[in-house]
């Protein structure tokens, strides 16, 4: 996946602020957990296991900013939310190019 000028300013910006091994390692955990459970709780079946995961996932994000002693970036921009999930596919292997600024 190619990233155009606009995005990639996104991410340099989102991994700047995510800069301690800390924050790192509690998104690595939080932000999986968000995004399977959005799927999961589509379901009435799987609604009772998303709402402890979503909400389990925010605390690994909140706990991760209270390290970098940041707050989180989709407070300033909610398209970070998505650059969140682009930044843990890139950190999972994804091949995510940044364009050249």
């Amino acid at each position: 996946m190619r990233l155009n000028e606009e995005w990639t300013g996104l991410m340099k910006s989102y991994e700047a602020d995510h800069s301690d091994p800390r924050n790192q390692a509690c998104h690595k955990v939080g932000i999986p957990l968000i995004a399977a459970s959005i799927p999961i709780g589509a379901t009435i079946i799987g609604l009772p296991l998303a709402v402890p995961m979503f909400t389990v996932g925010w605390g690994f994000q909140f706990v991760g900013h209270y390290f970098e002693g940041k707050k989180p970036s989709f407070v300033e921009d909610r398209r970070n939310l998505v650059v969140g999930l682009l930044w843990w596919l890139k950190k999972s292997g994804a091949h995510i190019d940044l364009a050249a600024t």
